[in-house]
């Protein structure tokens, strides 16, 4: 049986040496002064979110995955296929770069290859991402990393608030400092880094880095991605479809009013990145406000929202 509510998920949240305070004005309660990440929705072994209230209150996503596969439509995986993040980037992050299914399988205890994405939620002026690299052979990539040429290397690209960035295995890349992001990726916690800016944790160490790997899994030459938005009205909801993949398809929702949505997909993920409203399902009615991150289950079927409110989805 499908107990058929949202499930509204309590968060983790992981101290990195480039994090800040920013996750404070989603209504968290940060556990430190360098809060990075924000672990929306997690079934992760590194770390699991957990369900606020309702029907199965107390449970972790990756226990709903493995007791309660009705929810998600009964597809089949070995674990949960997503994980969603948000990200304040007060430092600049590592540069790094992520494998596919086929190397991690192989190298990193068959733990799943990592493609993501990036919605920018805010950025300060000037703010960038290193987003691909300049090296056209695997020689010259490996050659520019050994000797540090890494102005030349790197490609750099101004961003800006609502900028959207697909980011598929293989791609070099970091997100730079004053930036927060929602991240929607893989279910996969395996990175690569490639270069730290020399910069040393609290013990004074330089961090490790992984250069034999990174560069057997960097796309060389690098591609870029270009994202085509596409754009549908819903009532008064504007619907922007930024990627279509194997792995996931993102959107956002602007909700100006009020809307009638269907959820038909094995299941929805829901963040809420500004505003607040109302979902109503039922003739039952649940309030959602910035920083709440909910998942409609299997055969959800229709539903209302109402409000003002932009929403980040996302569904196989």
């Amino acid at each position: 049986m499908i107990y058929n509510e949202p499930l509204f998920f309590n968060p983790i949240f992981k101290d990195r040496i480039w994090g800040g305070t920013q996750l404070t004005t989603f209504n968290y309660d940060i556990p430190s002064n360098t809060t990075g990440e924000c672990w929306a929705f997690a079934a992760h072994s590194n770390g699991q979110s957990v369900v606020k209230d309702g029907y199965y209150k107390g449970k972790t996503l990756g226990e709903l995955w493995e007791n309660h596969k009705q929810l998600f439509g009964n597809i089949e995986g070995d674990r949960f296929p997503l994980l969603t993040k948000i990200l304040d980037a007060n430092q600049d992050l590592s540069v790094q770069v992520h494998p596919n299914d086929h190397y991690a399988k192989a190298h990193e205890n068959g733990e799943l290859g990592k493609t993501e994405c990036w919605y920018i939620i805010d950025c300060e002026e000037g703010a960038e991402i290193i987003y691909g690299h300049h090296a056209k052979t695997k020689e010259e990539l490996t050659s520019m990393i050994q000797t540090g040429q890494w102005d030349q290397l790197l490609r750099r690209v101004k961003i800006k608030p609502g900028d959207f960035f697909f980011v598929p295995s293989g791609t070099i890349h970091a997100i730079g400092a004053g930036t927060i992001i929602l991240e929607t990726q893989q279910n996969s916690d395996t990175t690569y880094r490639v270069f730290d800016f020399n910069r040393k944790d609290a013990q004074g160490n330089l961090r490790e880095l992984h250069i034999e790997k990174s560069i057997a899994v960097t796309e060389t030459p690098s591609s870029h991605t270009e994202v085509s938005p596409h754009l549908q009205y819903i009532d008064d909801a504007e619907v922007t479809t930024y990627v279509e993949c194997p792995y996931f398809t993102v959107q956002k929702w602007s909700i100006n009013g009020h809307a009638t949505f269907s959820q038909e997909k094995p299941f929805t993920l829901v963040s809420v990145i500004e505003g607040v409203g109302t979902l109503t399902h039922k003739n039952t009615s649940y309030s959602f406000q910035k920083g709440d991150h909910f998942l409609l289950p299997y055969e959800f079927g229709q539903y209302t929202l109402d409000g003002q409110a932009d929403l980040i989805a996302s569904y196989l």
